[in-house]
């Protein structure tokens, strides 16, 4: 059902492809190019060209609020290739488990465990990861989404940041990836501060510019803490030698010239059209489902009684009969507590959407 193609697709996670700003990025790479020496079409720094480096920098101080100085960045090819080497640092270092939210990101779970992590499963309850439950797992290390959780959309509460913190302090705890989902595509709240800026020593962050410009550009970076960050040049540099030098020389022209933060306002109002249209039609065809996440991020999830006999499963697949594909709720819960769906808006029109969400009305009705 994940891989079966669909009229109306609204798969979580996918980012409006159409929006992707080809003037500007066509006019930065011309003058990056234009300013190249024949040297720089060499082997370059695995860490990352400096000029990215010093632009991530600026762009999370504005952005995160995060103080850091560009030999703290490591650029990588997205989030997915920062676990990755994650993972291969604390298996050197002998830590074998990551624990990952629950619910939380399917395909970030088998990606872990493809290279070699258990992932215990936490909790996530309205004020975000259990931290509890976190120290009963004996996990050394904890996986977050706590800007935007992944897929309810919870923040992760005041109260909870600061027995996280003490967890990650305490003997019993260890290390905390952050995962900055969805942090810049907020709606209705006030931005979320991002865990490293409260303890970068203990916090390793990783971000990305896929859902903000494209998948396919394969840009992120890590800013890991001082113990593991020779480790982690190392493991990257031993990968791939590092990313493609003119994709991240135009990256951060972007960023350093404003255009970047425009193509963020524009994608803003964008999105909150597309979930204003989202929520419109739950309302209208999806009589008892109660929305979650709204305020912030490129998806909803909505959750059913859990006394309703329903199947969401089995909705999922009467939708995709249908034309629309939509993620079950419970591909993304290790222990279900109730029947949902998780449907991503980036990437559908509002008419779209509002075809899809009748569509699901009727497929709804069926499977009552």
């Amino acid at each position: 059902m994940r891989a079966a193609p669909a009229r109306i697709d609204l798969t979580p996670g996918v980012p409006d492809l159409a929006a992707f700003p080809r003037t500007a990025w066509l006019r930065a790479e011309r003058a990056v190019l234009g300013g190249l020496a024949p040297s720089d079409f060499g082997y370059g720094d695995p860490r990352g060209a400096p000029a990215l480096r010093r632009a991530v920098v600026n762009w999370l101080a504005r952005n995160r609020g995060i103080r850091a100085e560009p030999d703290d960045v490591l650029v990588v090819s997205g989030v997915a290739q920062a676990l990755g080497l994650i993972a291969r640092v604390l298996r050197d270092d002998r830590v074998g488990a990551i624990a990952v939210e629950d619910p939380g990101s399917l395909g970030t779970g088998q990606h872990l465990r493809y290279c070699g992590m258990d992932t215990p499963p936490v909790p996530v309850d309205a004020e975000g990861v259990r931290v509890d439950a976190l120290r009963a797992s004996g996990a050394p290390a904890v996986l977050l989404t706590p800007a935007h959780q992944f897929p309810t959309g919870v923040v992760l509460g005041g109260e909870r940041r600061r027995a996280l913190m003490e967890w990650a302090e305490s003997g019993d705890g260890g290390l905390i990836v952050e995962d900055d989902y969805d942090a810049e595509h907020r709606y209705d709240r006030a931005p979320v501060p991002a865990l490293h800026a409260m303890l970068p020593e203990r916090v390793c962050y990783t971000g990305s510019v896929s859902k903000l410009l494209a998948p396919a550009l394969r840009v992120g970076w890590v800013l890991a803490p001082p113990r593991h960050r020779a480790a982690l040049v190392d493991a990257k540099r031993y990968a791939d030698l590092g990313n493609a030098v003119l994709t991240q020389l135009v990256l951060a022209r972007l960023m350093e010239s404003g255009a970047l933060e425009r193509q963020l306002r524009h994608l803003r109002r964008r999105h909150r059209r597309r979930r204003d249209a989202m929520i419109d039609g739950i309302r209208a065809h999806l009589p008892g489902a109660v929305v979650h996440g709204a305020a912030a991020g490129l998806h909803l999830m909505i959750t059913f009684a859990p006394d309703t006999g329903l199947s969401d499963t089995a909705l999922a697949a009467a939708a995709l009969e249908r034309g629309v594909k939509v993620h079950p709720l419970s591909w993304h819960h290790q222990h279900p507590d109730r029947p949902g769906l998780v449907m991503g808006y980036a990437a559908s029109p509002p008419s779209d959407i509002t075809t899809a969400l009748t569509t699901l009305g009727e497929a709804l009705r069926a499977a009552r």
